[in-house]
């Protein structure tokens, strides 16, 4: 190799709009014989230059770094620190040239970059790149596609659309804890996440989902986000899944739910039974919107989530 390809960015979610950045960077890298290379960060830069405006993450780190990786780029993950922050375009040009052996960067139509990035324009970038020795090309726009769109599509719930911009379906990780275990109670035993700090989290209700174990293994799962108004204990929001046809312990353990539909709001019954009831019936919507797909089953049953 001769050097690489780049583009630069928070890559929040790798949307459509991120996808074709980078699919632009692959082929272009193809062409020059340049290693494809996603620069990216570490946080959202506005957690260090404006917290209170800074939005929660599409996605985790781990798994943004997956997904540059499955868009055939090697991701490259730097701290956003008080250096950074204060390095000028020009700094960030040079820096990628002479540490990072940048001679390609594809920028997307809105991408901007460096303390004075938001005073600049692509011939800015590209008078520059003449100077240091970096080709600056733009990516073709994508309409209709941003991460703040995800970002509220997915607050209200909306996981049809936040999955037409994702380009698969939306998804959240976290560690499974303890409970108040009511769902075993009445039939519905539910693994309770708790994501990943900083993660945007759908708007109250229903979903049918997928369940990504850690073993690697994929189950039908039906969710619940909000309060459990009919057996409510606290007014903390939950996200509890029940994993159909699976029987274990997974406390502790990490596992990762992908939204596939929005089946109702979250309501209050005026019994127990009533809720049973629904249930069932939510358990058959489920079943319905998902994908075809055996659901996982483990044989110890000794503790259930």
């Amino acid at each position: 190799m001769n050097g690489t390809a780049a583009a630069v960015g928070t890559f929040d979610g790798i949307h459509l709009g991120h996808a074709e950045v980078l699919r632009v960077v692959r082929e272009e890298a193809e062409k020059r014989g340049l290693e494809p290379l996603a620069v990216t960060f570490d946080r959202h830069p506005l957690t260090l230059i404006a917290p209170e405006r800074a939005p929660a993450a599409i996605t985790t780190t781990e798994r943004k770094e997956k997904l540059i990786r499955k868009n055939g780029i090697r991701p490259l993950v730097l701290p956003f620190n008080e250096d950074m922050r204060s390095t000028t375009a020009y700094e960030w040009m040079r820096l990628l040239h002479d540490s990072y052996g940048v001679r390609l960067l594809v920028v997307g139509y809105d991408n901007t970059f460096g303390s004075d990035g938001v005073n600049l324009s692509i011939a800015d970038y590209r008078e520059m790149g003449r100077e240091i020795g970096i080709e600056v090309m733009e990516a073709p726009y994508v309409a209709g596609v941003s991460s703040s769109a995800v970002r509220k599509a997915v607050a209200a719930g909306d996981i049809a659309e936040a999955r037409e911009m994702l380009g698969r379906p939306f998804s959240i990780s976290g560690i499974v804890v303890e409970g108040n275990r009511l769902g075993r109670t009445i039939g519905f035993p539910t693994a309770n996440l708790q994501p990943t700090p900083g993660i945007v989290v759908p708007g109250k209700g229903v979903y049918a989902a997928k369940a990504i174990l850690p073993d690697g293994s994929v189950a039908d799962a039906m969710v619940n986000i909000g309060v459990r108004p009919t057996i409510r204990r606290g007014n903390a929001p939950t996200i509890e899944a029940h994993i159909i046809g699976w029987k274990g312990d997974l406390y502790g353990q990490r596992i990762r739910l992908e939204f596939y539909a929005r089946l109702r709001d979250e309501q209050q019954f005026n019994s127990i039974d009533a809720l049973r009831k629904q249930l069932k019936t939510d358990l058959a919507e489920t079943l319905k919107a998902l994908p075809a797909a055996k659901s996982a089953t483990k044989t110890d049953n000794t503790k259930k989530i």
